[in-house]
């Protein structure tokens, strides 16, 4: 039987193209390092810390993100529960903002991947919640509406928080639960928890942080080890603190 030239050169091209086809798709996996699609059976075990009476966490996406939805309302004493509130207290150099929680609409409501894709891009913050806090109140970065922090930092209460404007949130070192410590914070946007300036289990401040304030290494909730971010141990501007999250996330 004769052999059709043709026919062997189609299939010659064919095989060749499928072959890069092929070759392509697997690259495009391995470099996209996409973890959207990894599902979870049960919450992260640093969710236990979180403030039950203000946060409700549950798996979403059939395990494949975590939905976090808080009153915002703190469990911690501040001038910023107003006088007729059991949790007032009187911080007389504070310069209050018009609002009070008690009067306030705190409840936030984020949506977060439950395997955070850290080889994804890096995101800058932005105005607003980045984050939710153990106490179940929100986190904010270094900036206040248009201007540096330093700018409001008059407003802020004796744990570096206030309302100014929209809900009670933390901009520096939330000392009413983590102070020069390895305290779990809270988690942020990307799905990655903040802890103290502290390391666990060493005690010592990190030496080997990343541009965000993150690196890989055990958590008092993770021995094994997971990436996680510190408050950066460095004096931010005029407020004698330490600023809790400026950013990039690593997460997206």
């Amino acid at each position: 039987m004769k052999t059709n030239p043709i026919l062997i050169i189609a299939l010659a091209f064919f095989t060749v193209f499928a072959s890069c086809s092929d070759d392509a798709d697997d690259l495009n996996e391995e470099e996209t390092g996409d973890t959207d699609d990894i599902a979870l059976t049960e919450l992260p075990a640093a969710f236990a810390e979180f403030n039950s009476d203000a946060v409700d966490v549950y798996l979403s996406d059939n395990g494949t993100t975590i939905t976090i939805e808080t009153t915002g309302l703190p469990n911690h004493d501040t001038v910023y529960w107003g006088e007729n509130n059991d949790g007032y207290i009187e911080e007389p150099d504070v310069r209050l903002t018009p609002s009070i929680i008690s009067s306030n609409n705190n409840a936030v409501t984020i949506t977060v991947d439950a395997v955070p894709d850290i080889d994804g891009s890096t995101v800058q913050t932005e105005l607003g919640t980045i984050g939710i806090a153990i106490s179940g109140s929100s986190l904010f970065n270094d900036q206040e509406g248009a201007g540096p922090l330093d700018e409001a930092a008059a407003s802020l209460d004796w744990t570096g928080a206030h309302i100014g404007p929209g809900v009670y949130h933390y901009h520096l070192e939330p000392k009413a639960f983590s102070n020069d410590d390895d305290n779990l914070v809270g988690i942020l946007l990307d799905g990655v928890f903040i802890y103290g300036r502290r390391d666990y289990p060493s005690n010592e401040y990190p030496t080997d942080l990343d541009a965000s304030g993150g690196h890989f290494g055990p958590t008092p909730h993770n021995p094994d080890g997971e990436y996680h971010y510190h408050i950066i141990n460095e004096i931010y501007s005029t407020t004698g603190s330490y600023v809790i999250f400026a950013g990039p996330y690593q997460g997206y």
